[in-house]
């Protein structure tokens, strides 16, 4: 029981300090930064490692996969270890594969999306979903905070972290406190996905759930 209430509190997050000095000029740079990033990069592709943080910072876990996305709306997380997982929205729908429980969650992606990290950095409506600040610089990386504008989410914060104009990390605060870090490797920017990548269709025998 427990495996599967983190399984879902990690999906949750996906359907989510330093200088204070840094000059003001460096740090509107950053939020250009992302703007630029969500109006320019219309396709993407990277692996990822998540690292989940109680929120007393005692327990933490790990796990691996790739992300793509094609704007707008369309995006495939792959989750590999621990536990398979598979996330695909294709511009409709948001479908969530369970493999180690053969059960298809169904969701509408209005209903999905939100405030939540797959839509700031797949979707198609960043300043209508987030408020935007620059954060110091940390880690070698040019930070952004963007808050849902949306308060009904369970994501309540999130933080975009740039190395140059390359996606290079995201942090997710929760409703709970638990706090979530990806780190973004091999990143690949305007390449041509087929649609067949954003594309789900339940392979024989899964329970689904949804519409």
């Amino acid at each position: 029981m427990t495996t599967l209430h983190t399984r879902r509190r990690l999906v949750g997050l996906l359907l989510p300090l330093g200088l204070a000095l840094a000059l003001p000029s460096a740090r509107a740079d950053a939020v250009d930064t992302l703007r630029a990033f969500t109006r320019e990069v219309q396709t993407g592709r990277a692996s990822f490692t998540q690292t989940v943080t109680s929120p007393d910072g005692a327990r933490k876990k790990t796990s691996t996969g790739s992300f793509e996305f094609s704007r707008p709306n369309r995006f495939r997380f792959a989750y590999s270890k621990p536990f398979e997982q598979l996330i695909v929205s294709d511009g409709a729908k948001v479908w969530l594969h369970d493999i180690d429980l053969n059960q298809v969650s169904v969701r509408l992606l209005d209903q999905a999306l939100g405030g939540t990290p797959a839509a700031l950095l797949a979707g198609g409506t960043l300043e209508k979903d987030f408020e935007l600040a620059a954060q110091p610089a940390k880690d070698g990386l040019d930070w952004v905070l963007a808050t849902p504008r949306s308060k009904d989410g369970s994501v309540t914060q999130l933080r975009v972290g740039f190395r140059g104009k390359e996606l290079a990390a995201l942090e997710i605060v929760d409703a709970f406190g638990q706090r979530s870090q990806l780190q973004f490797s091999g990143v690949q920017q305007g390449l041509a996905l087929p649609a067949e990548r954003f594309r789900f269709v339940p392979p024989p025998g899964v329970d689904v759930i949804g519409p």
